[in-house]
């Protein structure tokens, strides 16, 4: 392996968010992975770079916490931003975090993506049909976010003509040390509902340098929170609701009644952070077989490898980066010390590739057998919906397998300006030629 040598100016490359506008640093992840489990990277970042070391902290809440410093590696600006965002779910410990999650359950159950997989299937073909006849398109905008898109909204009981808020609001978070995603604003004001009009009033603009609030900051994304407001009293006022639809019995609760707070801030989870690893699974997962035209080829050759296929797309592309934890308490680690308060941070990009786990890591190999990729996370904050996002993945590919054939690059891929996402806004395509 060539590049810098020594953990500093590894650790520095992976921080950067201008480095994976190139692609993730995987060679220097394994250069630091070959030193050591766990490493101290700049700024403070205790790096878990290995698999078991990895599972180990995300099954721990007890002593590395998702509530303490919240779950990006930049700690909150704030005292007021660190108490918005640990009213999140997803920067929660047990036993609220197991509260809040138990309400949600109902609506990700096998049974219940059963139940949505017909409607994924026909949405899934219906994108691919109207895009067929153009011979090519941009597959991020014109294929990879609909779907998802569609079916978070279907969840959420937005209606249709509101998606683009999803759209945007994705965007905002997902992208926002990219310039061009975080001040994503695609919806026209005369095209939406009198609630997502009043949400669109209270959008944050970019300042005088052109930067716009992190999103998730207390006052990032008060158009979201707003939307939510009164979608809540909306259902609350609802006799019944749409089977698809999570929201209407979380806000009927026999037991337990959901405050408007904590409402808003499922949303924002479900909203948003739910659509991360799909929205970039997606579009990266063609990017896997278009650089891998012998996979492609295989797969088109034979659709039952699909689905051992997305998985592999999951754990080649790993759509999230990393997420933090903060020690509660002094511990060791993969033979490290670690001291109360200490940033540890769990990185998927390198525990995917871990070499104890995965053989020859870096091959993209649709027939590998399942493995345990950790691209969901894993102990109590592993995705709630996990099985969704593969029912929708799988479909989307079976519709472009079945109706395009074998699509190829028109142009450059356009990445995603992220340490956190690993992303792609642009992936130009054409098929028939």
């Amino acid at each position: 392996m060539t590049g810098p040598a020594g953990p500093a100016a590894d650790g520095a490359l992976v921080l950067d968010p201008d480095t994976y506008v190139r692609g993730v640093p995987h060679q220097a992840f394994a250069r630091l992975r070959a030193r050591g489990a766990v490493v101290r990277l700049p700024g403070g970042v205790t790096a878990v770079l290995r698999h078991a070391e990895a599972r180990q902290v995300l099954r721990a809440p007890g002593m590395f916490s998702s509530h303490l410093g919240g779950t990006q590696i930049n700690d909150p600006a704030t005292p007021a931003d660190l108490a918005a965002v640990r009213r999140m779910m997803l920067n929660m410990d047990p036993p609220d975090h197991t509260r809040l999650r138990s309400l949600l359950t109902a609506g990700f159950t096998p049974r219940a993506v059963a139940a949505l997989t017909e409607r994924i299937r026909a949405r899934a073909r219906a994108l691919v049909a109207d895009v067929a006849g153009r011979g090519g398109c941009d597959f991020v905008t014109g294929l990879a976010a609909d779907l998802p898109v569609a079916t978070l909204a279907e969840l959420l009981g937005v209606p249709a003509r509101d998606r683009g808020l999803l759209f945007d609001w994705s965007n905002r978070v997902i992208g926002h040390q990219d310039p061009e995603y975080a001040a994503c604003d695609t919806v026209d004001p005369a095209k939406v509902s009198g609630p997502a009009r009043r949400a669109l009033a209270l959008r944050p603009r970019p300042d005088a340098a052109g930067r716009m609030p992190n999103p998730r900051s207390r006052n990032g994304m008060p158009d979201l929170f707003a939307y939510a407001r009164e979608l809540a009293a909306a259902k609350r006022a609802q006799p019944a609701g749409d089977e698809a639809d999570v929201v209407f019995p979380l806000l009927h609760q026999p037991e337990g009644r959901v405050s408007d707070e904590e409402f808003g801030q499922l949303f924002w989870l479900l909203a948003v952070a739910g659509n991360e690893t799909l929205r970039n699974g997606i579009p990266g997962g063609m990017l896997a077989l278009l650089t891998h035209p012998a996979q492609y080829r295989a797969l088109r050759a034979d659709p039952s490898l699909l689905p051992g296929a997305v998985e592999e797309m999951l754990r080649w592309w790993t759509p999230v980066t990393h997420f933090r934890r903060t020690a509660m308490a002094a511990t060791e680690l993969g033979g490290v010390r670690i001291a109360p308060g200490e940033k540890v941070v769990v990185f998927f990009a390198s525990a995917n590739r871990d070499e104890r786990v995965f053989r020859d890591p870096d091959t993209f190999d649709i027939t590998r057998p399942a493995g345990p990729h950790l691209s969901f996370g894993h102990g109590p904050h592993f995705c709630l919906g996990a099985q969704l996002a593969r029912v929708q993945m799988r479909e989307l590919f079976a519709a472009v397998l079945e109706g395009l054939g074998e699509l190829e690059l028109a142009g450059e891929p356009d990445r995603l300006r992220s340490n956190f996402q690993n992303g792609v806004k642009h992936l130009p395509v054409r098929w028939g030629c």
